[in-house]
């Protein structure tokens, strides 16, 4: 039974009203990845009334996080919390009557139709493009909308996929960016009140879509710089590919084949994990030489470039694209701290 009262201002908006709240009641949502966007996000859901909500991250809170991710405090951090541990325990008590699932993993091509399947709306809060790409596969293949959305630094950029209406992921941006082509939070920073603009402009997509207000949605790739106050948005209609693999050719390529066929192995007695692309993706040391310097002692020789980004651990890249991270064994932290210092 919904108490009515609890969303009085959100029914007084006439686009949602009494029916649209009772639609919100009986949605699904995934959010992948419960960093700055993710948090946010499903704070937005939860509040708003959604019947159940799946949250989804494989890392653990830092002091580091709580500048922008919202939902975590200092007692958080301390412990070392799983992100989604923490994240279900502060929806809960904001909303007792919408169903959390948490789940601490990494979404893979094993289990992303898994994790992602059973939902009305994927709302994307992850922090690297392979894993978009796979979600993309499972949206298109499923039938399955998703908002995406992508912060660093001050600029951030969101979209609404449709499958069979819009263009997907994959007609906007046909490759993967090559790692360490682009900036990421831990390397160029990222300020709280970007990260709202953008999950502002998710959570509101995707109000509208579970309401069923379609004739709402922005069709359009939003871009913006908040700092420096620059805003734009992209008619993409035309850019929907008749030779997209993904959703002209229905070709799931990084579902079916884990995307680059990326292998990270634990390697035996050396405390390091090595992280290698399925096919050569070549590195610019160049460009991560400078970027990484500002994080510790960074060394380059013709061969190699090698990393301090913490007290802990260091990362060797190699030009085709090969990464040895070193100071830990456990895969799933080495490509977190990949994701999170060279954006692959």
């Amino acid at each position: 039974m919904l108490d009515w009262s609890r969303y009085s201002r959100q029914i007084l908006f006439p686009p949602i009203g009494e029916e649209g709240q009772q639609r919100l009641a009986l949605s699904r949502v995934a959010v992948v990845g419960l960093g700055a966007l993710g948090t946010s996000l499903s704070h937005h859901m939860v509040r708003a009334g959604v019947g159940f909500v799946r949250l989804i991250d494989r890392d653990f809170v830092e002091p580091s996080n709580l500048q922008r991710q919202m939902l975590f405090d200092e007692s958080d951090a301390d412990q070392g919390l799983p992100k989604a541990v923490a994240a279900k325990t502060k929806l809960a008590a904001i909303n007792s009557r919408t169903e959390l699932e948490a789940h601490i993993t990494d979404i893979t091509a094993d289990n992303a139709e898994e994790l992602l399947t059973g939902v009305d709306l994927i709302l994307d809060g992850s922090d690297n493009f392979a894993l978009r790409y796979l979600v993309n596969d499972v949206s298109v293949k499923h039938g399955i909308p998703w908002v995406y959305g992508g912060i660093v630094s001050s600029r951030g950029m969101t979209f609404t996929v449709r499958p069979g209406i819009t263009p997907c992921l994959r007609c906007l941006f046909p490759e993967i960016p090559t790692p360490g082509s682009g900036e990421t939070c831990d390397t160029s920073g990222v300020i709280g009140p970007a990260v709202q603009l953008v999950t502002a402009f998710q959570a509101t997509e995707a109000l509208k879509l579970l309401v069923g207000d379609v004739d709402a949605l922005d069709p359009r790739l939003r871009h913006f710089e908040l700092w420096y106050n620059h805003e734009a948005a992209f008619e993409v209609k035309e850019r929907k590919r008749e030779d997209c693999p993904t959703c002209a050719q229905h070709r799931f390529e990084y579902l079916e084949a884990g995307g680059s066929g990326e292998t990270a192995v634990s390697l035996c007695g050396r405390d390091t994990v090595q992280i290698s692309p399925g096919h050569p993706r070549p590195l610019d040391l160049d460009r991560l030489e400078k970027v990484l310097s500002s994080l510790g002692k960074v060394e380059r020789n013709r061969f190699l470039l090698r990393a301090q980004v913490d007290e802990a651990h260091r990362l060797v890249l190699f030009p085709d694209g090969r990464i040895l991270v070193q100071g830990t064994d456990d895969p799933k932290l080495a490509r977190s701290l990949v994701a999170r210092y060279v954006g692959a």
